[in-house]
Parts: C-alpha cells; sequence; structure tokens
C-alpha cells in the first residue's frame, strides 16, 4: 500500500492512540514519517534506501532473519542509519541520526537483527537524538560524504554534535 493519496485528499499518516490521548478527527497525534529516511551502509558504501523502512532494502530482500547472532556465522555486518531532516525559519538541517546493524549473509540467505531497536532507533531519530555509537570511521566517513553530497547546505545547517559525531 504507497502513502500517495489523490490530489486534494488528507495525507495518511500512522495514528498513534492510546489511554492517554483523546484523538480529535483526521491525523490527530500522528507520526510523520516523510521527514526521516533510511541509509543502508553495507562494505564502506552509504546508500539511501527507502525500501528499508519497511526491511525491504537491497540487502534484505530475500534473507530469513533471526533473533540469534549465531544463526549468521558467516555474515557481514551492514547499518541501517535512521536519518530525520528537521525545519526552522532559516531552513532544513539533519536534526537526527541513529545508527542499529544487522548481519547479512546473503549466500545463505540469512540474517539477524533484533526488529525492536530498529524501531526503537528510529524513534530516536525522529525524536532528534544523535546516536551512531558502533559505526567504525569507514562508516561515518561513508555516511558523512552522503549526507554532504546529498545537501550540503542542510549539512552546513546540521547541530555540531552530529557533525563531531561522524567526524571522531
Amino acid at each position: 500500500m504507497d502513502n500517495l493519496q489523490p490530489e486534494g485528499k488528507k495525507q495518511i499518516a500512522l495514528n498513534i492512540v492510546n489511554a492517554k490521548s483523546k484523538h480529535k478527527g483526521f491525523g490527530a497525534g500522528s507520526i510523520d514519517l516523510n521527514n526521516v529516511s533510511p541509509v543502508i551502509i553495507d562494505g564502506g558504501e552509504a546508500v539511501i534506501d527507502i525500501g528499508a523502512m519497511h526491511a525491504k532494502s537491497k540487502v534484505e530482500k530475500g534473507i530469513k532473519f533471526s533473533t540469534n547472532r549465531e544463526d549468521v556465522p558467516d555474515g557481514r555486518q551492514v547499518w541501517v542509519v535512521w536519518v530525520a531532516v528537521d525545519r526552522l525559519p532559516e531552513g532544513q538541517f539533519y536534526g537526527g541520526i541513529t545508527a542499529c546493524e544487522m548481519w547479512i549473509d546473503a549466500e545463505a540467505r540469512r540474517g539477524w537483527k533484533i526488529l525492536a531497536e530498529h524501531v526503537n532507533k528510529l524513534d530516536a531519530a525522529l525524536k532528534r537524538k544523535i546516536n551512531v555509537d558502533g559505526l567504525g570511521a569507514t562508516e561515518k566517513a561513508a555516511l558523512k560524504s552522503l549526507l554532504i553530497s546529498h545537501n550540503e547546505v542542510w549539512w552546513e545547517a546540521s547541530p555540531q554534535e552530529l557533525k563531531t559525531a561522524l567526524s571522531e
């Protein structure tokens, strides 16, 4: 199901309804995922892969995932990085960035990841948190290069904490 709506229709968003919320009409209490993008870092190369929003990135297709790391002894480490774009009156910038790992053995068609961690890291990026723990220097350099080449103005307007996290 795609999220495209006919012209003039309200856009659909994921609604969060719980005991505390008082749902008051269309879109109330919703999370807007339009300002977050997944980046896949594999083999030192970073690419934007929107398929990762639904666990259908290029590297995830055809892979049966397990929550047991020992099920993927010959896997390679692949990172999903959630990048949230924020806006101020002065313009847009990279506001939140979080990284979570998975291991992929394409030959055996097996993989390891903790889906709850991926969801929690997506949530953290949406909340403008910066956490790239685990990324090595090669992965950080690839991610930094991708972000700058995608939109240098956004990079320049990003918080120093984000720039420092990708420069260490």
